[in-house]
């Protein structure tokens, strides 16, 4: 038990998980930075105008973008996860240690927190939007919506990190395969941000979510952002190493 545990701790400070850490901070960064800047330039644009659909599809693809960006920079490196809870499921299959992941989850935090404290203090103290449930909904309906759309995010990074998915492509490049499946991923965190932008903020990641919490200082039903997406990313990761690709010998997210 000593033995295994000193190993983990090595696996944990080594260079390469150090390099790992940063990767996951910088790619947090960016993401959140692009997905938080466009809804504050989507507001001061409209701002006669709460929920205006152009913003809405402005940022949809804001966040598209980002995302794709955001992990093809890590994935050679971290695996691009740029989500707590992509990393909560992976730990959930046993693709990655517990305290890895934990250091993958510092890391998404800070960079999240970095992107928010920049956004505020370089716009000249622009309040820092929190996604927000819409009135008509509960906090239980808002955690099921926010873990759906989690779902769908999550069980598509796995399906693009397969490398069974990939050897079973027929002709197709490995750099081919890897372009896909990033974008892939975007595209269907920007059409669930189109889905339940209006209703729920469609943040999807924990990270997303604690940052502007952060800096704002506004925690309102901050929980739904935490339980929902964590259940449905666990869900995901084991739907899919149990029942569409049972045994999965996937050790990351590695779509190259």
């Amino acid at each position: 038990m000593a033995s295994l545990a000193r190993h983990q701790l090595q696996q944990c400070i080594s260079p390469f998980a150090l390099r790992s850490y940063l990767a996951e901070l910088i790619s947090s960064f960016l993401f959140v930075f692009a997905a938080v800047g466009s809804t504050i330039s989507a507001r001061m644009l409209t701002p006669e105008v709460a929920s205006n659909s152009s913003s809405l599809v402005a940022t949809a693809m804001a966040q598209a973008f980002a995302l794709f960006a955001a992990v093809y920079i890590a994935v050679d490196v971290s695996g691009g996860h740029v989500n707590p809870a992509v990393t909560f499921a992976l730990a959930v299959g046993g693709h990655i240690t517990v305290p890895v992941g934990v250091f993958y989850l510092a890391s998404q935090l800070i960079g999240s927190i970095l992107a928010c404290l920049l956004l505020h203090l370089a716009s000249a103290g622009q309040a820092i939007p929190t996604p927000k449930i819409a009135t008509e909904m509960t906090g239980f309906g808002a955690a099921i919506l926010e873990g759906s759309m989690t779902f769908a995010l999550v069980y598509t990074i796995y399906v693009a990190a397969d490398p069974r998915a990939a050897a079973e492509a027929k002709g197709g490049s490995k750099g081919h395969r890897s372009a896909v499946g990033l974008m892939a991923v975007g595209l269907v965190a920007g059409s669930c941000v189109l889905a339940g932008g209006s209703l729920t903020g469609a943040s999807m990641n924990p990270a997303r979510s604690f940052g502007p919490a952060i800096v704002s200082g506004d925690f309102k039903n901050h929980a739904v952002y935490w339980v929902g997406p964590l259940i449905g990313a666990g869900l995901a990761g084991l739907v899919h190493q149990n029942l569409i690709y049972p045994s999965s010998t996937l050790n990351s997210i590695d779509v190259v």
